[in-house]
């Protein structure tokens, strides 16, 4: 059972952890000042979430997402999410691939050079199927955790400051629905692709509490950390690099090669949430049906990191609120028992 609920945690983590959270650019968009509560908010919707629709694919075995869209927010709503959901995950790894080509930049290589050896592993991985993605996930997701909870625990404690806040001014809370709505959508795709492959409720509980925690807690360091350097992000595509300004040249190197592994992790998401809607209809090998969609995302990469990012990321935390209340509130509606 545990080591279930870890593997499911880490594919949580690898699908939530890439170029806009990794990086600090998704979380200083959405937070920043006054939002310590919003992020506490966060870290229990969160965990409801992923609770919710892991129980809903174990129940029903689903090896994709559509049973699930069809108990969360009704048949005639379906085709609308089914649509919603493709266009966010081909968007959003589109921006995974542009983070490629922005973190090889810091170490002097060409934009497009990180494109397209992102590209390439993603489609590689995609001949082990989902075995290998989860492999990846179990080898990746820790170390880099680890690395960036280091960097920012080294950095808090050079600047004793960063803890400080005041709960009587935490004006930012509404974030945290729009914020949690932002990552619904490819959790959604992720989970229910390997509800058949869940064996024991209690890898739901590990999985989803473990993830939230842990997401919470990083989240909160790295937000409270970007606070200390906020004068400085806008000469940054990526805030961590402002983070990292003062410290060695080796540990920028470091950080831009983890950063980098955790946007493969969650392009190789994004990607086999694409790949297991279509694989059946398509009826083509997996890895080639990941080829064909990686190689229309490509031209899109153009537009730039932060400007995606920008753009799309508020836009989608938006319109995901219907589904988020759909999930929070699905237990109350169907008088679905979280406990048993």
């Amino acid at each position: 059972m545990l080591s279930g609920g870890l593997k499911w945690l880490f594919l949580i983590l690898g699908t939530m952890i890439g170029a806009g959270y990794a990086s600090g650019r998704e979380l200083w968009q959405f937070f920043g000042h006054e939002s310590v509560l919003a992020i506490v908010l966060f870290t229990v919707m969160f965990s409801i979430c992923c609770y919710v629709v892991m129980k809903i694919s174990y129940e029903t075995k689903s090896t994709h997402y559509i049973p699930i869209l069809e108990r969360l927010v009704g048949k005639k709503l379906t085709g609308i999410y089914d649509l919603l959901i493709i266009l966010y995950l081909f968007t959003t790894t589109i921006v995974m691939l542009a983070g490629g080509g922005a973190t090889m930049e810091v170490v002097h290589l060409p934009y497009a050079l990180g494109i397209g050896i992102l590209a390439v592993l993603v489609v590689i991985l995609f001949f082990w199927d989902i075995n290998g993605m989860l492999s990846m996930n179990a080898i990746i997701l820790p170390l880099l955790i680890i690395l960036l909870l280091s960097v920012l625990t080294l950095f808090i404690n050079a600047n004793p400051s960063t803890m400080l806040f005041n709960w009587t001014k935490q004006s930012n809370w509404p974030a945290a629905f729009t914020f949690t709505a932002l990552n619904i959508l490819p959790l959604v795709a992720v989970l229910s692709a390997v509800g058949h492959q869940i064996k024991h409720r209690g890898e739901i509980w590990i999985a989803s509490v473990g993830s939230g925690v842990i997401l919470g807690g990083v989240s909160f360091l790295y937000n409270q950390s970007l606070i200390q350097v906020a004068h400085d992000l806008l000469v940054y595509e990526i805030p961590l690099f402002a983070i990292l300004k003062s410290y060695p040249y080796y540990m920028i190197l470091i950080m831009s090669v983890l950063l980098w592994l955790a946007i493969y992790t969650t392009a190789v998401s994004g990607v086999f949430g694409l790949t297991s809607r279509f694989r059946g209809v398509l009826g083509l090998p997996l890895w080639f049906v990941a080829f064909l969609i990686v190689l229309t995302m490509i031209p899109f990469t153009s537009f730039g990191f932060s400007t995606l990012v920008a753009f799309l990321y508020p836009l989608y935390g938006v319109l995901n609120l219907y589904i988020l209340a759909s999930i929070l509130i699905f237990p109350v509606l169907k008088r679905y028992d979280l406990l048993s």
